[in-house]
């Protein structure tokens, strides 16, 4: 259930002070239960976490400037949060999401009311559980649409189309997870990606409820694309139609006519497209991207597919046509190409601004690693090592008590602030050799502190570490930053920042670092709070390539952190599973199982 209501009350006080008056805004109020659904794929019927019963959730649509308050009801088996990715939250990091970061998770049987505030964005975001692998079918589109007596910077389409692309696992992916986890095995597979929920075609026991998108000949429509799967980056296409991207991550971007995009998990794309062609049914497809070596080829290889089909009198009977433009799973100069293309619009009506004047630098390398499984007896084999991931060698360890929590009541022992800034051992980053005192990691809980409106500027170096290099989408909470730089092999603080894009970067919450090469980003810090910061692919979040910013008050009462909400979910007694980091050296001693 959800309704909006206008803030009146806010528009009374503003003339009551004799300022402005501004765009109408609306409050949104919405119900999410979250429970256990029956659902049968590839011919196995299973039980999944949904919200709603629906499998993806229910969309939430508002305008921009609006705020909606989520009543989240647990009654699934495990803790759960909810994110709401790319809304920035501002002072609010309490109704951000990401577990044991800004908070604990609602308990089975109990609520939590999620203020999510929304500002600048505009276009399309997605909301997801940040609990685990929770996410893999808890999430839904977020649909922000211009203030009342704006539009968008393109001609109004005719209609639109929500597109979300996951997972599909078919075993009980919980299960799995944790024996993974404890096991120090590799994590869960998944077996096939959905449209809306449904496989399509080219799966077992799917055909029959592929997903359909009808559209009439000659008129434009906007879909709003959704990458929720849990860990593999996407090529889309539609057959024989042009695409025309226009925006991304909850902003506007130079328009690209592409016959394909790539989409990395966590991003959001704003894609228009006219239907011009013969009517008829045309696949809309989509496949991994894969940046692994070439070796390995125990990735996802299914075709996630729906239907177009044009309204109107034709044959039926005859096979949809499928699209030749989609790429192929390992097609790195197809990847590297959608990818360089994309600029913000930065015009006079959508203005950008990139900071220039930098007060903080930081250099991240993003590994695989291994980890001793017993910290006082850690020997050569194999059999004491398990895998890992990390930044700048450190690689993240839960709390039991959430960062915020700790920060705002100034708890020691939970966390440091010591993050550095620097890898503690330089070497040849993405050469195909590597320094063996690079492989082996350390857990911490280290954060890094950043003062109010700080002017931060990270450069994220990929490493060949254990033959692990592959694209790392990178996403941070609570800000949007500017992609000013990107590159191949070892980044060179001499000659790369001669080539820094500070006229019309893309602005986004989420960005790939590329397979052997490098990522520069940058931000203002002004948004008080804890904020996470971790690769989108959850499997290396799991292993440990996270970590937090700590953006300090601003010295005013709109520049800094929020009280907390008095109904906030409590540490202890929490019933589920806390699975990131667990191992014989204490790192996740809250490691419990359900039951």
């Amino acid at each position: 259930m959800n309704f909006a209501v206008p803030l009146f009350l806010f528009w009374s006080v503003i003339i009551l002070f004799g300022r402005q008056l501004p765009a109408l805004a609306y409050i949104h109020h919405y119900d999410f239960v979250v429970k256990e659904t029956n659902v049968t794929k590839l011919c196995v019927e299973k039980s999944i976490l949904t919200v709603n019963d629906s499998f993806p959730g229910p969309e939430i649509r508002v305008r921009k400037g609006d705020t909606a308050y989520v009543n989240v009801h647990n009654q699934g088996h495990y803790g759960i949060t909810l994110h709401w990715h790319g809304v920035k939250q501002p002072s609010n990091p309490w109704s951000d999401g990401p577990e044991y970061i800004t908070q604990c998770p609602i308990e089975p049987g109990a609520n939590f009311t999620y203020q999510v505030i929304f500002t600048d964005e505009e276009g399309t975001l997605w909301w997801h559980a940040h609990s685990d692998w929770t996410r893999a079918t808890v999430h839904g589109a977020i649909i922000i649409l211009p203030k009342e007596g704006t539009t968008a910077p393109y001609p109004e389409p005719d209609g639109e189309e929500v597109i979300v692309l996951a997972a599909w696992y078919k075993g009980d992916l919980m299960t799995e997870l944790i024996q993974d986890i404890v096991t120090g095995s590799d994590l869960p597979h998944s077996s096939g990606y959905t449209t809306n929920g449904e496989l399509g075609d080219f799966s077992n026991c799917s055909s029959e409820t592929i997903y359909r998108w009808s559209v009439d000949y000659g008129s434009t429509y906007l879909l709003r694309i959704v990458n929720a799967v849990v860990n593999a980056e996407l090529f889309f296409a539609i057959a024989n139609h042009t695409l025309t991207v226009v925006g991304m991550d909850g902003a506007y971007v130079k328009p690209i006519v592409t016959d394909y995009i790539l989409i990395s998990p966590g991003q959001t794309m704003n894609v228009l497209l006219t239907a011009d062609q013969p009517l008829g049914r045309y696949y809309m497809a989509a496949r991994q991207y894969s940046t692994e070596p070439i070796a390995d080829t125990g990735f996802d290889h299914s075709n996630a597919t729906a239907i177009l089909e044009y309204n109107g009198d034709y044959n039926l009977s005859a096979s949809p046509t499928f699209p030749h433009s989609l790429p192929l799973y390992l097609d790195m100069k197809a990847g590297k190409n959608f990818t360089h293309r994309i600029r913000s619009l930065a015009n006079e009506d959508h203005p950008i601004s990139v900071p220039t004047n930098i007060s903080t630098r930081m250099f991240i390398t993003i590994s695989m690693n291994l980890l001793c499984k017993n910290i006082t007896s850690c020997n050569s084999s194999d059999a004491d090592h398990m895998i890992a991931t990390s930044m700048n060698n450190v690689s993240w360890k839960n709390p039991q008590v959430d960062v915020l929590e700790t920060y705002y009541r100034n708890l020691s022992g939970y966390y440091t602030s010591d993050f550095p800034d620097w890898p503690a051992t330089m070497f040849n980053f993405t050469a195909d050799y590597y320094d063996e005192d690079a492989v082996v990691t350390q857990t911490g809980t280290k954060v890094k502190v950043l003062n109010y409106n700080e002017s931060v500027e990270i450069v994220f170096q990929g490493t060949g570490l254990l033959g692990g290099s592959v694209n790392h989408p990178m996403h941070l909470h609570g800000h949007s930053f500017y992609i000013v730089g990107i590159g191949y092999g070892n980044f060179d603080n001499e000659t790369d920042p001669l080539s820094y894009n500070l006229v019309d970067p893309p602005e986004v919450n989420t960005f790939g670092v590329p397979k052997d090469g490098w990522l520069t980003i940058r931000f203002v810090a002004k948004n008080p709070g804890v904020w996470f910061w971790h690769c989108h692919l959850d499997r290396h979040m799991t292993w440990g390539m996270d970590t937090a910013f700590i953006v300090k008050d601003g010295g005013t009462e709109e520049t800094s952190l929020r009280p907390p909400p008095p109904n906030m979910p409590q540490c202890t007694g929490v019933i589920g599973v806390s699975v990131q980091n667990p191992g014989d050296d204490g790192r996740d001693d809250a490691l419990t199982n359900s039951s």
